[in-house]
């Protein structure tokens, strides 16, 4: 599996509806499970960002998916970074000869 890194902000829609965050996120946990997936760890953040996760997916086009997803329900705006483990970047920085 792989690992993204998700950074999201509420968007006008959902801070008018934050109390619904919670049950919000119980929905997204689904979708993504449904999808192959799975969150690793959820926080909610101050500074930049409102709630940052970390989460696995089978492939880069699942995680486009699930973020499309998201975003299509109106109260988060999302950033994905793809996230390389120890090993994999060990791996590529070695590659470099």
């Amino acid at each position: 599996m792989t690992t993204y890194i998700l950074l999201a902000n509420w968007t006008d829609q959902g801070l008018r509806n934050v109390r619904e965050s919670p049950k919000r996120l119980d929905t997204a946990k689904a979708a993504l499970k449904e999808m192959g997936g799975e969150f690793q760890a959820i926080y909610m953040t101050m500074g930049e960002y409102d709630l940052i996760a970390v989460y696995e997916a089978p492939d880069d086009a699942v995680a486009a998916r699930f973020m499309l997803l998201l975003g299509g329900f109106g109260n988060v705006r999302t950033k994905t970074l793809k996230a390389f483990p120890e090993r994999a970047y060990r791996e590529i920085i070695g590659s470099l000869g």
